[in-house]
């Protein structure tokens, strides 16, 4: 997805070749000749930066920057300056302009100064939709969606960990909905009200660790598939929690890190800072019952997008959906309901073709494993709360291939 650039000068030529270094570099730019012609695309929808020169005919670049702020004070605008204009774009700074920068302006300058912009513009757009979803209520309710023991279990856990201020680890396989669950254990947070800061462990360095625990003072900082940060990142890390962060960190993993701090791949010392709290997301395989009502909410969401009606889902759809395995987990079950939304074939349904006898053996099987998910594995209890005899229970255990061990949550 790209990312939006209003450039506005008056110069045709360097209007143009603003717009193609942008573009070369995958971001979107909107070009406008004038204050005038600007000020139709500055509305409170505009989630973009606003790049301007300061000597323009008419109405200048100090019009459009105060034009610009009232109608979002929060709105990047960088100031292109000309050789004399440098005490003027510095007094503008005070103004609230995000930067300047003297023209002609190296490709490479731009490009640094926009990214700090659209970072900037990012975090405050998130943190306005998560504002807004904490005022419209209970977010475990609203946002960790499922019927089943497992979703309800999964959203308790999420209200007794969130308050406590304590860091956490959230793990679970991939596509489960790792990074929405670190989402609302913030907002359900004392912390709430401040930032939510997302960044990826792979690549994250110890100065940008400082620099996010800078930008989500007062907030959380959530680092996704952390057991992929640095060696040398891990140390930083574990050594600012120690002297106090400022911030809460929440850690996502969708590998086993006692596994890794076994194998000495990480940091011990970490992994024991980081398992203050443990929140552990269920994947889609154990809790089938909760397909339909995440399926129907996909749906709704994907017709929302593409500006379509919602379509009918049969009762076979969906039945079909319960018997297959998601090993994409929600994310997948996601891209499956956007599919239908636009009317494309679903080639990856496994009962496509399959008689009613095997589409039932899917469904038992799937309901096999979700009870056993339920009892941690235990099959005596699977088969307690299944209301079978438990000869039955592991004779359909034994048909299906399935083995109990693999349902058996470490550190339960």
């Amino acid at each position: 997805m790209t990312s939006k650039v209003l450039l506005v000068d008056d110069d045709a030529a360097v209007r143009d070749a603003l717009a193609q270094t942008l573009e070369l570099n995958d971001l979107d730019a909107v070009t406008a000749a004038s204050f005038v012609v600007a000020k139709d695309h500055i509305t409170p929808q505009f989630d973009g930066v606003i790049v301007s020169d300061i000597r323009m005919p008419g109405r200048d670049g100090f019009h459009l920057l105060d034009y610009a702020h009232g109608v979002d004070e929060e709105l990047p605008v960088i100031l292109l300056t000309g050789e004399g204009d440098i005490p003027m774009a510095v007094k503008a700074m005070g103004h609230g302009a995000f930067d300047f920068l003297e023209k002609p302006c190296a490709a490479a300058d731009l490009l640094a100064v926009l990214e700090r912009a659209l970072k900037t513009r990012a975090l405050v757009l998130e943190n306005r939709r998560l504002k807004v979803q904490l005022e419209r209520g209970d977010p475990a309710a609203r946002m960790l969606f499922g019927t089943s023991p497992q979703a309800d279990g999964l959203r308790k856990k999420v209200r007794s960990v969130a308050p406590t201020g304590a860091e956490v680890l959230v793990s679970g396989p991939p596509g489960s909905g790792i990074s929405k669950v670190a989402e609302v254990v913030h907002l359900m947070s004392n912390l709430a009200q401040g930032p939510f800061v997302k960044r990826p462990g792979a690549g994250l360095s110890a100065a940008d660790f400082d620099e996010l625990c800078t930008a989500g003072a007062g907030g959380s900082i959530f680092i996704d598939e952390v057991s992929a940060l640095p060696d040398a990142t891990q140390y930083a890390v574990l050594d600012r929690l120690e002297q106090g962060a400022g911030t809460r960190v929440i850690a996502g993993s969708t590998v086993n890190l006692a596994d890794l701090v076994e194998a000495g791949t990480f940091n011990a010392g970490l992994f024991y800072r980081l398992d203050v709290m443990r929140v552990r997301v269920p994947s889609l395989n154990d809790r089938p019952e909760d397909i339909p009502v995440l399926y129907r909410h996909y749906v709704a969401q994907a017709a929302e997008q593409a500006g379509i009606a919602v379509p009918e889902i049969s009762p076979d759809h969906l039945a079909a959906l319960m018997a297959q395995d998601w090993p994409g987990n929600a994310r997948s079950l996601m891209s499956a309901a956007m599919r239908f939304v636009l009317g494309m074939p679903e080639e990856t349904t496994e009962t496509a073709g399959l008689g009613l006898v095997e589409q039932l053996a899917q469904v038992e099987r799937s309901l096999l494993i979700a009870a056993l998910g339920r009892q941690n594995g235990r099959a005596a209890a699977a088969a307690q709360a299944l209301k079978l005899p438990r000869k039955t229970f592991y004779d359909k255990m034994a048909r299906y291939g399935i083995r109990p061990e693999d349902y058996r949550r470490s550190g339960t």
